[in-house]
């Protein structure tokens, strides 16, 4: 077969992460240029339209497409993110058990089921979404940093309390 704008050198039951500016999308290489992904119902409504299907979908479809359809004009590379922390499955039975699902309309949840989910569990065995660890620990470092403002704010508003009745004592006394 001749070399496609998207041979990237992918082998079947690859991860191919898929980066989307404000997300990443995931998808399974299954071979012949064809992705197998998990993807909420589509919205034609702007820029903003699939972030928001997204974040407000309870229910996915899993399709299989070609893989320029699903990346489109964005950067994607071949993410085979844990294979340092779990072996892959045999190539034959993540290929296999992706086109099983394939037309399923599977449960969706943008924190705990999502389609980075899908993919890892369909390659390990696990369910995994580094994407979603990441926004809970900027979302922790966040909220962290909220409370030591407000820390130093109240310690601030103690002190120049302490202070203002120290002044009022002082004047009292002259």
């Amino acid at each position: 077969m001749a070399p496609t704008l998207f041979d990237c050198g992918a082998k079947p039951g690859d991860l191919i992460q898929i980066f989307r500016g404000t997300y990443e999308h995931w998808a399974l290489y299954i071979g012949g240029n064809e992705v197998v992904h998990l993807i909420p119902p589509s919205d034609d409504s702007g820029p903003f339209g699939s972030l928001l299907m997204l974040l407000d979908s309870s229910r996915a479809e899993v399709r299989r497409q070609k893989i320029w359809e699903v990346v489109g004009r964005h950067r994607f590379e071949i993410n085979n993110l844990l294979d340092h922390k779990y072996e892959p499955r045999d190539r034959h039975v993540i290929v296999r058990e992706a086109c099983r699902l394939v037309s399923s309309e599977l449960p969706y949840n943008a924190v705990t089921r999502n389609c980075e989910h899908f993919v890892t569990e369909l390659r390990y065995g696990e369910s995994e979404s580094r994407q979603v660890n990441r926004a809970a620990v900027i979302g922790g470092v966040a909220v962290a940093g909220v409370g030591i403002v407000a820390l130093g704010a109240a310690l601030l508003a103690t002190f120049l309390k302490d202070d203002d009745e120290e002044r009022r004592h002082r004047r009292r006394q002259q």
